[in-house]
Order: structure tokens, then C-alpha cells, then sequence
């Protein structure tokens, strides 16, 4: 076994994911007969030789996750998830320093509704950051015309999309330095929607890794079916 820093990943699935109007949280939905959306999620991960351990952040009224087939699993931790995801990454880093992960490994940080992850991307993006000095997060260059809107719901400006990117998940840093990041912009009243944020909160530039447009985050009805697609397409379906 390597004696250098371990790989761990963090999944925030705490949220019920109103935008889909369903009765059920979106991460516990049937993607494939008779797997969800959560499942597919981690089975890349703990398939994955290089992955020490999931921490996996859920509600405290979650009341789907024991009939998972993945809730027993013996590399699968469960953390209490809080009232944003920042606070569910934060608790579920806790849980993982609670145990046996150190300050110097790496913690992966993942969308559970984000159940396409290509295997490709996800080792180019370890073998890119793993001798960072910050880390980063996969991404992709944004395509289209990128305008803003002004507080009436005209166009204000077109803007430069030269320089954007969407921010995909995983995102990709040390678990000691994440933790502190986290923990300063949530004494600052500051609640970022993403690690990269809170990163660059600190100061810090976190490098870009471009991956793939079909790792979709389920959001909506209409993500599903094209999330199986991916899946198919990815011989995962």
C-alpha cells in the first residue's frame, strides 16, 4: 500500500431537491430498474481502488437511505447533514477526521445527484491534482452566449464567455485545509454553494480540470431520462 496521502470522497445528500416535483428526494429516485440515482453515484466510487472511504451526509428525518443496497456498505460512513450543503460537507469532513483520515489527504467532494461521472474523469482529475498545492474541481468552458439580465428581466449586458467555466463536481482538496476554509466563511456568515468557493475564500486559485458535459447534475424531471442515456451511453445503464 502507498504511504502517500489517501483519497477519500464526501457526498452531500441531505437536500429533497424541490426543483424535481417529487414526493421523494431526488438522489433516492429509480434511475435503472432497480437502482438510484445515490446508488449509481457511489458505485463509482467504491469501485474505485484508489478511494479509501465515502462519508455520506444525509438528513436527519432521511427515512430512504437504509433501504439502499449501499447503506451497509463497509467503506461507506454516514454524517449528519446540515441546513446547506456547506454545512453538510463540513460535518461529513468531521466525521472523516473523527475516524482515520488526515489533515494532508485529499477528499473528493461530490454531488450525489451527479450519477455520470465518467471513470476517465475522475482519475485524469486525481492525476492532475494530486501534486497540486491547492487542487481544483472538474469543469467545462461555457459554449453559449452568456448574457446579463437586468432587474426586470431584460438584457443588461453580453458577457465575455472566453474566461467562464460551470462548475462541475468532483472537487478536489486537502482535507485539513478544506475543513478551515469551510469553517472561516461560515463564522463570516458567508454560505458558498461550492468547495471552490470557500477555497477561494482563503485566497487560494484552484485550477480548472475540464471534463465532460453528460456529468449532469438531476435537478429536474426532465434530467432523468437523459441521465439514463449517459449511463447507457457509458455501458452503466
Amino acid at each position: 500500500m502507498s504511504s502517500g496521502p489517501a483519497y477519500w470522497v464526501v457526498l452531500p445528500a441531505a437536500g429533497v431537491g424541490r426543483r424535481m416535483g417529487s414526493a421523494i428526494p431526488k438522489q433516492y429516485l429509480e434511475l435503472t430498474p432497480g437502482r438510484t440515482v445515490i446508488e449509481h453515484t457511489l458505485d463509482l466510487f467504491l469501485d474505485h481502488p484508489r478511494i479509501a472511504g465515502v462519508a455520506v451526509a444525509l438528513g436527519a428525518e432521511d427515512g430512504y437511505w437504509e433501504g439502499t443496497a449501499t447503506a451497509g456498505h463497509p467503506r461507506v460512513l454516514r454524517a449528519v447533514g446540515g441546513a446547506e450543503r456547506c454545512h453538510s460537507v463540513l460535518n461529513a469532513l468531521d466525521a472523516l477526521a473523527a475516524e482515520r483520515a488526515q489533515p494532508s489527504d485529499w477528499v473528493l467532494v461530490h454531488d450525489a445527484a451527479r450519477p455520470c461521472l465518467r471513470r476517465s474523469d475522475l482519475d485524469h482529475l486525481i492525476d492532475t491534482l494530486r501534486d497540486d498545492p491547492v487542487g481544483g474541481l472538474l469543469a467545462i468552458p461555457v459554449r453559449d452566449t452568456m448574457k446579463r439580465a437586468d432587474g426586470s428581466g431584460r438584457v443588461q449586458a453580453t458577457v465575455d464567455r472566453a474566461s467562464l467555466w460551470h462548475a462541475y463536481t468532483p472537487q478536489m482538496f486537502r482535507l485539513g485545509l478544506l475543513r478551515e476554509a469551510l469553517r472561516l466563511t461560515l463564522e463570516a456568515g458567508v454560505l458558498v454553494t461550492d468547495d471552490a468557493s470557500a477555497m477561494e475564500y482563503l485566497g487560494h486559485a484552484p485550477r480548472l480540470v475540464e471534463g465532460h458535459a453528460d456529468n449532469l447534475k438531476i435537478t429536474r424531471a426532465e434530467d432523468l431520462p437523459l441521465a439514463r442515456f449517459y449511463l447507457e451511453q457509458q455501458g452503466r445503464g
